[in-house]
């Protein structure tokens, strides 16, 4: 099968690929009290990609733990952890579930549904594919960057406090990034 999207050009072999967790990160930054950008990642995550004979017949799922939220500061960090936000307690995971794959060659559109707190929003991930490596060990391994921004008041991420000089302490947008490694099983 021959089409834009066909994927054996890539070197993408199909089959299962499970996420290296320990090569890969899930980072965000959000503006703060409207002047800068408090950055982090989660620490904790998991994912498997199925790849078809093309984009549209391949698929990612994704499970990260709302608890390794890693902002640098163990005040905010439990803040954040706590029930003004993700309540880890009661919504211990953050899911994502594609929908469908597109694109070609280096850029595809990855959407899908995105799950945190317990509500779950379609979302779009502009995505790159940076290539298909066989490392040093025998495994073979694909890249791939990715970028999203999501409004966290959609995931009932409402908690806020006002600012003296008017706005708010913590921006509604939340842009998600992804430095992500797969291995083929």
């Amino acid at each position: 099968m021959t089409s834009a999207t066909d994927l054996t050009s890539t070197g993408l072999t199909q089959g299962t690929w499970t996420l290296d967790a320990s090569h890969s990160e899930v980072g965000f930054s959000v503006r703060h009290a409207g002047i800068s950008k408090v950055r982090g990642k989660f620490t904790e995550l998991a994912a498997t990609a199925t790849v078809g004979e093309t984009a549209e017949a391949s698929s990612v799922s994704a499970t990260i733990a709302a608890a390794s939220f890693d902002s640098g500061d163990a005040n905010r960090d439990g803040h954040v952890r706590g029930a003004d936000f993700f309540d880890v307690e009661k919504f211990p995971e953050l899911t994502f579930a594609s929908t469908s794959i597109s694109g070609s060659g280096e850029d595809y559109k990855l959407s899908g549904d995105l799950t945190i707190r317990g509500i779950t929003k379609p979302v779009v991930f502009e995505t790159e594919f940076n290539g298909v490596a066989v490392d040093p060990f025998g495994a073979t391994r694909a890249g791939f960057s990715a970028k999203t921004v999501i409004s966290r008041k959609d995931f009932g991420l409402t908690w806020n406090a006002a600012l003296e000089a008017g706005g708010v302490l913590v921006g509604d947008k939340v842009t998600l990034t992804l430095e992500v490694a797969f291995v083929r099983a």
